[in-house]
């Protein structure tokens, strides 16, 4: 401390803390997929990339949301967009399913039940000869 310093702190001058020196406020949350979630989306993409469907997807876990896109190729746009949006847990649901162009296919509360809009759909019957 300097002279000047030291004789305004004796006469009780008091210390001003500058905005940078003023402790962070905590980060907020990231919205992410938890593991039983993860297990349920990779089921299924395995299933897809097994019949030649899919070929990539990537995780992006945002502030609001987390989102896992699903691609043809890696550089196209996202087939489908599987997301996860908490603010509309007690609305419409958590879960959500949207197409290329933003159209939402399904949404709901259960990962499971969204996620049958995706599955293949079996086309072969037992007809009687």
């Amino acid at each position: 401390m300097s002279e000047a310093d030291d004789s305004a702190f004796k006469r009780g001058a008091r210390l001003t803390l500058s905005p940078q020196s003023q402790p962070a406020p905590p980060p907020r949350p990231v919205v992410s997929f938890h593991r039983k979630e993860l297990d349920t989306i990779l089921r299924l993409y395995g299933r897809m990339v097994a019949d030649g469907e899919w070929r990539d997807y990537a995780i992006d876990l945002l502030k609001d949301k987390a989102v896992f896109p699903v691609f043809r190729r890696s550089s196209e746009m996202p087939l489908f967009r599987i997301e996860k949006d908490p603010k509309l847990a007690r609305r419409q649901g958590a879960y959500s399913v949207v197409a290329t162009g933003g159209m939402i296919l399904k949404r709901g509360h259960d990962l499971a039940q969204v996620l049958k809009v995706l599955e293949k759909k079996k086309h072969l019957r037992v007809v009687d000869a």
